[in-house]
């Protein structure tokens, strides 16, 4: 099953040599009966030209040479006998003659090919006597149109293939017996038909590869392109060629990565303006509160706009980053996250890290960089240190970063992420932020394809982040 779903083509590939099986079954079934009826009806044609001719041959010569003509006229396959009387009433007692005769190789032939066919008769003599494809054909009067010769011949089946016999009476009265036989076929199966299904099986299976490297080649393209647009990657359109199915779905494709892009640009505009306009009625209220003569009031005031000035430069910034198209690279990971940790354990931040193993993965460098950089100076703000690792599996990169801090209840684990939320009471009140910290990490390393999941430790909170593997083949076997 795990060949099977791996690819189109190797689907491809199996239905079409199961149908060709089955069409080659269907093919045997339905003209075995109509080859076997024709062989028979030619080989018993040739048979009785020959009988008559020996029967001709015999009616004009002496009776003492009769045994040397019909010696002269036997063949592997073909057997000649005088008798003075007719073949007995049941048809079995000169049936088991015939073929004692038959399987009796000639006396003056005593090749392999001769002994070949002298034991493959045996061997059908003996399976007929089983009963299992025994026949119990009688004796039958021949047409006008079978038998040309003017006097009356019997004619019998020896088996159910091709063995057949034939008594005539000759104008002195006695009997010309003659007896036929080929050895049963092989069946369907023969080597020659053997080759030719293999033959056809492998001419159809490369035409069945091509074919399917026509139809995956543009799907492998839209799941790179896809990839690249859910880590935020600015992407290429799709070209749109091919057959109308796969022309419609890339069209679809390019319409859709359009639309999304618009969407985005247009929140990040909306969410920019915002900010923008926020600045003059911010700087006004600042004015205003400068004459309130109370100065415990005019000291809240001030706080209280600080505050919202402070939430809207954030917002300001973060919608500027959002805006911005930054490239994206490869590069070391691992050599990023403890540069990132050096310079902050350079400013004075209790922060390691371990397990510097070289991991080669594609970012948008600046962004990706601050959102660990958020993570790790949280982790110093609220748990006093930092401890960062990386660890590579089997279809993620994680970095493991934690502290020694008192953790979060698990009711608001999700919840830090919203927006301008601040969890005070369980972490420090120095917090000097206005809780976007999380929100731009979280919506950062999502736009890369991952995630960040918050653990309660004991004591501390372990931040994971998540990132996906890449598949750099699969961007190879799309650009081919």
């Amino acid at each position: 099953m795990r060949i099977w779903d791996r690819s189109i083509a190797t689907q491809f590939i199996g239905l079409m040599l199961l149908a060709l099986l089955l069409s080659q079954a269907i093919s045997f079934l339905i003209s075995m009966d109509e080859r076997g009826n024709a062989v028979r009806e030619a080989y018993k044609g040739e048979f009785l030209s020959r009988a008559e001719a020996v029967a001709r041959l015999l009616e004009t010569t002496p009776p003492s040479i009769e045994s040397d003509i019909t010696r002269a006229n036997d063949t592997l396959n073909t057997r000649y006998w005088v008798t003075a009387e007719g073949p007995a009433a049941d048809p079995a007692v000169w049936r088991e003659a015939a073929w004692q005769r038959l399987t009796r190789p000639l006396s003056t032939s005593t090749t392999d090919s001769a002994l070949y066919i002298a034991k493959a008769l045996k061997n059908d003599f003996e399976h007929n006597n089983t009963g299992a494809k025994g026949t119990t054909s009688p004796w039958m009067q021949l047409s006008a149109e079978e038998w040309h010769y003017p006097r009356p011949a019997k004619f019998i089946r020896l088996d159910n293939y091709y063995g057949v016999g034939l008594a005539v009476q000759l104008n002195r009265g006695a009997w010309l017996n003659t007896a036929f036989a080929k050895p049963a076929m092989g069946g369907f199966w023969t080597s020659q038909s053997v080759l030719t299904l293999i033959v056809t099986a492998l001419t159809l299976s490369a035409i069945m590869i091509f074919a399917a490297r026509g139809i995956t080649r543009p799907m492998r393209r839209m799941a790179v392109a896809a990839e690249a647009l859910g880590r935020g990657e600015a992407t290429a359109p799709l070209p749109e060629t091919g057959p109308e199915d796969i022309r419609n779905t890339a069209q679809a494709f390019n319409r859709m990565q359009e639309r999304l892009q618009r969407f985005v640009a247009d929140r990040t505009r909306m969410l920019a303006a915002i900010g923008h306009d926020l600045r003059t009625p911010i700087t006004s209220l600042r004015l205003r509160a400068e004459f309130v003569t109370d100065p415990e009031v005019r000291e809240k005031m001030l706080a209280t706009i600080d505050e919202m000035q402070k939430m809207t430069e954030a917002t300001l910034t973060f919608a500027r980053e959002e805006s911005a198209a930054e490239e994206t690279r490869s590069i070391d990971l691992s050599a990023l996250v403890q540069a990132l940790s050096d310079d902050l354990a350079d400013i004075g931040h209790d922060v390691t890290f371990t397990n510097g193993i070289k991991i080669p993965y594609r970012c948008r460098v600046e962004a990706l960089k601050r959102a660990i950089r958020n993570i790790i100076e949280d982790a110093v703000r609220y748990g006093g240190r930092a401890r960062v690792a990386l660890s590579r599996q089997a279809d993620s990169i994680e970095i493991i970063i934690e502290d020694d801090g008192p953790g979060i209840p698990p009711g608001l684990v999700e919840q830090v992420f919203v927006p301008f939320f601040r969890l005070e009471d369980s972490r420090s009140r120095e917090t000097g932020g206005v809780g976007l910290g999380l929100s731009i990490a979280r919506s950062i390393v999502r736009n890369h394809g991952g995630d960040i999941r918050l653990v309660n430790g004991a004591p501390g909170l372990r931040a994971i982040i998540t990132l996906p593997v890449i598949d750099t083949s699969n961007r190879l076997q799309a650009a081919a």
